[in-house]
């Protein structure tokens, strides 16, 4: 089997994707996450004081690509800009992931959202 890098649409159309950010000495973090498409970019969720987080908060850079539920990378990685979202963003993902995931993704997010508070959990932005 031959990997390509995916674009935009084949990334959106995942259902999983796998975000890869870095350490301080360049160490790669991979992460499988759901994902939802939004305009040009894809948003994710993940709880606040993740290490993707504050790797993020720090530089902005991550790699996307699509994978399966346990992080097996299914094409290339694209490198990607990536940004925490404010509140109003994050309610924006949340709203996007609990539509893309059906009653999976509504259990998940409001769960989350009881046991975390509404400030648990951040929207990220990835544009590829």
């Amino acid at each position: 089997m031959t990997s390509t890098t995916p674009g935009l649409d084949d990334l959106g159309a995942a259902r999983y994707l796998l975000v890869t950010t870095h350490r301080r000495d360049g160490t790669a973090v991979p992460t499988p996450v759901w994902a939802a498409r939004d305009g040009d970019s894809l948003v994710v969720w993940t709880v606040t004081d993740s290490g993707k987080v504050k790797r993020i908060r720090r530089t902005g850079r991550a790699e996307v690509a699509p994978c399966t539920v346990r992080g097996k990378p299914l094409g290339e990685s694209v490198p990607a800009r990536a940004e925490i979202l404010d509140t109003a963003g994050t309610a924006q993902v949340r709203d996007l992931i609990k539509r893309r995931y059906g009653l999976m993704g509504s259990l998940t997010v409001n769960l989350s959202r009881l046991r975390r508070g509404p400030d648990g959990t951040v929207g990220i932005r990835l544009t590829p």
